[in-house]
């Protein structure tokens, strides 16, 4: 049953739209990979007027951090014309250009430099954010830290998104994840992309956005990040192949395809849930009913659930589907069993307290020694 929550938010929370900036920052943390910073920060992010603020301070913190203790540094292919040999010699252009008649030779070195491309995204984001955040003085702290970068030698041209999935943290770089995360969500989701289309996102929209893209993949990372030592395996973006038997040659380009969000299997006892998060609201007005299930979201798991059955994998023939989504006004928990599979709508209430969230979600999904529900 939906349960109204009548109890009003805390004086003193920030929102984004109208979800506290508290747990937009814990989705964050999941979403990036970052919980092991769950429980940090917690005056800063209760004090942000807003998501793009509370990004701004911490970000200043992390950088100012790491430029006090030791910023990250890497070699960097150099070609230069020298006076004596340095690392290769380039016999080609040395020849070529008569370099050694002038007492010169080309070299192709490595440069032991902090302009790396972790470095120029984290001085892009603070470009970015110096001239965006409402805040005077943490905007000029955005600038005055970027401008001490900037003397480091790093440039503050934004990497492109090949030259970052190429620069790969190690286990030394612990202490550049949480910089480096910030300066992603800047480009991702604080300040979106408006100069790459032609229309301008508004205000709503980029909460919208931003709350949408942190709750689907937060929600994949924290079941892998809690579940997995209760033997439980997590996968997400998981594609599902038709038990096709028959196609026509058109039919192969035009036949879509199924991905599923999260699909959780243990093996004693033997489960499968297929988790599917949808930041939309799990009912719809119907012409008789003031609240209904929206009959496409049934459609679609019970696709991907009856779409699976083989007779050589047990477990498909009993595989559990849960739709969940966020609400900030209400709880929903109901089951329906159909042809052997159980399908599960759930709600999680984003302006409750983040302790309450993440119970919330921890009682979706029964431990390891937990027996499947029962359905009445």
């Amino acid at each position: 049953m939906l349960i109204e929550n009548t109890a009003p938010p805390p004086a003193q929370a920030r929102l984004v739209g109208r979800v506290p900036v508290r747990n937009i920052w814990l989705l964050f943390l999941y979403a990036s990979n970052l919980a092991r910073f769950h429980g940090q920060f917690s005056a800063e992010v209760e004090e942000s007027p807003d998501f793009p603020s509370l990004i701004a301070r911490l970000l200043c913190y992390a950088v100012d951090k790491r430029l006090r203790r030791n910023l990250s540094r890497d070699y960097q292919q150099e070609e230069a014309v020298l006076a004596r040999v340095r690392g290769r010699i380039d016999l080609l252009k040395t020849f070529a250009g008569d370099l050694l008649s002038k007492g010169m030779i080309a070299c192709r070195f490595e440069e032991f430099t902090f302009d790396t491309p972790r470095n120029r995204l984290v001085r892009a984001a603070l470009d970015a954010l110096s001239a965006r955040v409402d805040d005077r003085l943490l905007g000029h702290e955005c600038a005055r830290l970027a401008g001490d970068l900037g003397r480091l030698g790093v440039a503050g041209i934004r990497p492109s998104r090949a030259a970052m999935s190429a620069d790969r943290m190690g286990r030394h770089d612990a202490d550049d994840l949480l910089m480096v995360g910030l300066a992603k969500l800047v480009f991702d989701l604080v300040l979106p992309t408006e100069d790459e289309g032609q229309y301008a996102m508004t205000g709503v929209g980029k909460e919208e956005k931003l709350v949408r893209h942190l709750f689907e993949k937060a929600i994949g990372n924290f079941y892998r990040t809690e579940l997995m030592l209760s033997g439980w395996r997590v996968q997400q973006g998981r594609s599902l192949a038709w038990q096709i038997e028959y196609m026509t040659g058109g039919a192969q380009g035009l036949f879509p395809g199924m991905v599923s969000d999260i699909i959780l299997e243990h093996d004693s006892p033997a489960r499968r849930i297929v988790i599917d998060t949808k930041f939309t609201s799990v009912l719809a007005r119907s012409q008789h009913k003031e609240a209904v299930l929206k009959s496409g979201y049934i459609y679609q798991l019970y696709t991907y659930l009856r779409s699976q059955e083989r007779a050589d994998d047990p477990l498909s023939l009993s595989t559990a589907g849960m739709f969940l989504h966020p609400t900030v006004d209400g709880d929903l928990d109901e089951s329906v069993r159909i042809q052997g599979h159980e399908i599960r709508f759930a709600t999680v209430d984003l302006s409750q307290p983040t302790t309450a969230v993440l119970a919330r979600l921890r009682s979706l999904v029964p431990s390891h020694s937990d027996t499947a529900r029962d359905v009445d």
